[in-house]
């Protein structure tokens, strides 16, 4: 790709090294759907727990909260990762677990159920999964609990019954990915997603990315 070649001459060699490496990483077998999380702290959390286990993309549902980041939490880890907002339709909770149904994920819901599986018992061999993660308030809606295919809760030994979800999410993505990378799973991306992330990552890496490729463009033309 004449464009990769052209933005890649501006990285320094170790920055190309280090983004070949994470990329290697990178995995779509685990996602995460955030279902109406309003607190920029723990949306931002969220965020950097995934890019530090290497899960690429997030789901971000708004049905009555905005999604916010704080910087000062979230640390730019959102330019690494893919982010896909459902925001437009009535009911937005749906319109996200069909989607990805639809792409072969098991519905994992994060919440006490007569049907639960302990964090430390669950099988990720079944196929690829999305972890839902509700609201700090109230959990998960109605509708996304009745949608779950599985549900996966964290075992408590005190007083609390519930932990923040931003700490709810590093423990479940920490665990996951433990037993992903030791296993047999084929969790890799594939070559042409690495293709399409490698440029964004570049673009990421060059400042002014946005002119200096415009006017490449129009070089072409």
């Amino acid at each position: 790709m004449a464009l990769m070649d052209f933005l890649r001459e501006m990285v320094n060699e170790k920055r190309l090294e280090l983004l070949e490496r994470i990329l290697d990483d990178r995995s779509r077998y685990i996602t995460v759907i955030l279902e109406d999380i309003f607190q920029p702290h723990n949306a931002s959390a969220v965020l950097r727990t995934c890019d530090c286990f290497g899960i690429q993309d997030v789901h971000i549902i708004e049905n009555r909260n905005v999604y916010m980041l704080n910087p000062d939490v979230e640390l730019g880890s959102a330019q690494w990762l893919n982010i896909y907002k459902y925001s437009s339709e009535e009911n937005n909770t749906l319109t996200a677990i069909k989607k990805l149904k639809r792409e072969g994920y098991r519905i994992i819901a994060t919440t006490p159920h007569s049907d639960d599986t302990a964090l430390s018992d669950f099988d990720l061999g079944k196929g690829k999964i999305a972890i839902l993660f509700g609201t700090e308030m109230r959990g998960l809606s109605k509708q996304a609990i009745d949608q779950a295919d599985e549900y996966l809760k964290i075992p408590m030994y005190g007083f609390s019954e519930s932990l923040n979800i931003s700490v709810s999410a590093a423990i479940i993505l920490q665990a996951l990915r433990a037993q992903l990378t030791n296993s047999s799973i084929k969790w890799s991306l594939n070559e042409k997603e690495k293709e399409v992330i490698r440029l964004d990552w570049i673009r990421n890496s060059v400042k002014n990315s946005t002119i200096i490729e415009r006017d490449f463009k129009k070089r072409l033309l």
